[in-house]
């Protein structure tokens, strides 16, 4: 990976739950800082797309995550979008604004930083020095950091969910379009606030 000149830190970005019937999407921004290179790229060594760790191993990686923060080498943020806000805006808006909620709470200097994004991500404007890898979540190390964020934080809140509404099963599915979750759907009907309207149909 070729950095620009005169960036201080590095970030990578990635979502979870764009395509879920229920729940909220989730956006991770992961940061380390240039002169720390070294370190991160120990710290991350293995480190892959969520999509392809088990639920135990994101686990570990969280809570790796967590540990090197506090050691203050490594920083992130997880910032939300209802359903609420995916029904009215639509997902590219609930994303867009939880990316930039998420890179705000890093607080990373735009003109320092390079932004690296997995698929179609796009961040604000003011970030001049950014880039979009197709798979990146799966290719640099900061994305897959930032994919696993996303994914455990957002699990975790469709876990809470379950244990308000156990009739639907979030906690197995994580408000995904499987037959069982439209089976509940069906039985108990829609979730209000949680489930997102245009997502679902005609049911």
């Amino acid at each position: 990976m070729r950095v620009p000149k005169d960036i201080q830190y590095i970030v990578g970005i990635d979502e979870a739950g764009r395509g879920p019937l229920a729940g909220p999407v989730a956006v991770c921004a992961a940061c380390f800082s240039v002169r720390d290179i070294r370190r991160f790229r120990k710290f991350s060594f293995g480190a892959r797309d969520s999509k392809k760790l088990t639920a135990g191993k994101r686990e570990e990686w969280f809570l790796k995550m967590e540990k090197e923060m506090i050691a203050e080498k490594f920083s992130f943020a997880v910032a939300f979008s209802s359903a609420e806000t995916i029904d009215s805006r639509g997902i590219s808006f609930a994303i867009r604004g939880a990316l930039a909620e998420a890179l705000a709470e890093l607080a990373c200097p735009p003109e320092n930083t390079f932004v690296l994004l997995d698929g179609s991500l796009h961040a604000p404007k003011e970030y001049l020095f950014q880039k979009t890898i197709i798979h990146g979540d799966d290719i640099e190390p900061i994305i897959s950091l930032a994919s696993i964020g996303a994914k455990v934080l957002r699990d975790q809140e469709m876990i809470a969910l379950s244990q308000k509404y156990p009739e639907y099963g979030f906690e197995r599915h994580k408000g995904y379009g499987t037959k069982k979750h439209y089976e509940m759907i069906r039985r108990h009907g829609i979730l209000e606030g949680a489930h997102r309207k245009s997502f679902l149909g005609g049911i």
